[in-house]
């Protein structure tokens, strides 16, 4: 895709209500085009995004309640990125997702940072220090504690880190 660059897109927690199922998958992505009034080709623009997240380019004539759910964010996260923003805001983007589901949304969050600015709004500390090398933790609005991933996972200071930390699922010592 040509550079576009338009500002801040979001993808939302639960792709079943931030896709409108009256439309079809074309015409969900397509929007954010549309209404930026980005003059490009559309159709292309559409396949490009669509490719990107992994989805053929017979979805795009298809509607959301034909798709899986990691599908359906798949579907958000193209339409987040068709118009090539500068920013993304993610926010719980996998929290109802499958393990597997999960994974394939990192790997294409990842591949996704390498183009653009993400903003990961999440619960799950360890899925954002996958991704991202700042945290910036906050506890009813208030900034607690910021720096590095590495330094705020092995030394966290505040007591809502070590909670958010605590609350990460981790499999049983069997040794």
């Amino acid at each position: 895709m040509r550079g576009f660059r338009r500002a801040v897109q979001a993808v939302f927690q639960d792709p079943y209500s931030s896709l409108d199922p009256r439309q079809k998958v074309a015409d969900i992505i397509a929007e954010p085009l549309r209404s930026l009034n980005i003059d490009t080709d559309i159709d292309a623009a559409v396949a490009e995004a669509l490719a990107s997240v992994d989805l053929p380019l017979d979805a795009a004539v298809r509607y959301p309640h034909e798709f899986s759910g990691g599908q359906r964010q798949r579907i958000a996260i193209a339409r987040a990125i068709v118009s090539q923003p500068e920013l993304v805001l993610a926010d719980e983007v996998v929290s109802a997702l499958d393990l597997t589901t999960r994974i394939r949304i990192v790997d294409l969050l990842k591949s996704l940072s390498e183009r653009t600015t993400l903003v990961l709004v999440s619960h799950d500390i360890g899925f954002v220090a996958l991704l991202c090398q700042d945290l910036v933790i906050l506890e009813k609005g208030r900034i607690v504690e910021q720096g590095s991933a590495r330094d705020i996972l092995s030394a966290p200071k505040h007591p809502y880190t070590r909670r958010l930390l605590d609350s990460t699922p981790r499999l049983p010592d069997f040794t």
